[in-house]
């Protein structure tokens, strides 16, 4: 099935284009909302959504037949769906909606390092060991925000800090995902897993945190839950399965990480978000190393002409 798979074309970079559009600009639209319903609440609801609409698509293909084997590790991949979510809503009442779209694509890092010590087939090659020095070196720099010690913002590095634990997350998804049943499973089902589970925690949280009653359902919000349930968790989720059956994934992994770019020109054009030095320093060393893990043929194939 793999050697059916090509080199992305015009077609994939715009759809790509279009994705990372999509995703750059889920974090400003959550910070935008927050005044009329709570980050932790829109999770919820745009994951109970988005479960709805995939729980249908499995109906529709007849897809339950995998659930007496799959459930056990599709509660843990929900888990830490719902968790990454609960991580990046709690961290963006207290960083920028620009960091949080930095530090949240650190997620491919902590993936590659658990498939490292998991499956003898991922092991981790001296490219993407740069690659890990790099990102991390530039972790440290973009947490240092100003010049000195006493210029660090508390509330801006434990959002940042949110941030990372929703990249390792976010990794440690794909890890369970890729170690587990889960991976012979369709791809509705698995993001059914994560979107049904991930919806229960989070509604769970926001009923204990008190969080339920901060909802105004006022277009802005209304606007938000949709487009998040529709358009982020259902269609484009959906639209990049179905371009990983197509496309050479690695390469694809390339052009998904212009999304953090777009997250971060949205939070400064919107949101009026300022940028220290460090950070955009720090942001693309992270954004370098990620590319050298994640794309590790692809670079090493540019490599080579670039060289020869």
């Amino acid at each position: 099935m793999s050697a059916l798979r090509k080199n992305p074309d015009a077609f994939a970079f715009q759809v790509m284009l279009g994705l990372c559009l999509i995703w750059g600009c889920q974090q400003v639209l959550i910070k935008t909302a927050a005044v009329d319903i709570a980050p932790v609440m829109q999770a919820a609801l745009r994951n109970g959504l988005a479960a709805v609409l995939v729980g249908l698509m499995v109906c529709w293909q007849r897809g339950w037949a995998q659930l007496g084997t799959t459930w056990r590790a599709g509660l843990l991949a929900g888990a830490l769906f719902g968790l990454e979510f609960m991580f990046i809503a709690e961290g963006l009442k207290l960083t920028s909606a620009a960091h949080m779209s930095v530090f949240l694509y650190t997620a491919p890092i902590f993936t590659a390092l658990g498939l490292h010590f998991m499956l003898p087939s991922e092991r981790l090659r001296l490219l993407q060991w740069l690659g890990i020095l790099l990102a991390f070196g530039g972790i440290a720099l973009a947490f240092a925000g100003g010049s000195s010690f006493a210029q660090m913002d508390g509330r801006m590095l434990l959002g940042d800090a949110l941030g990372v634990l929703a990249g390792l997350a976010w990794g440690a998804t794909t890890v369970v995902v890729r170690g587990s049943r889960l991976s012979e499973a369709s791809a509705t089902l698995t993001l059914f897993y994560q979107l049904a589970v991930g919806f229960a925690g989070l509604l769970l949280i926001a009923l204990l945190s008190g969080q339920v009653g901060d909802v105004t359902f006022t277009p802005l919000a209304l606007g938000s839950v949709l487009f998040q349930g529709i358009v982020v968790s259902f269609f484009s989720y959906l639209t990049w399965f179905w371009l990983l059956r197509k496309y050479l994934a690695s390469n694809l992994a390339v052009f998904s990480f212009i999304t953090p770019l777009f997250g971060v020109t949205f939070g400064v054009l919107v949101l009026d978000e300022p940028l220290s030095a460090n950070f955009v320093l720090g942001a693309l060393m992270v954004l370098l190393g990620v590319v050298l893990v994640s794309a590790e043929p692809w670079v090493k194939q540019q490599l080579r002409k670039w060289i020869g």
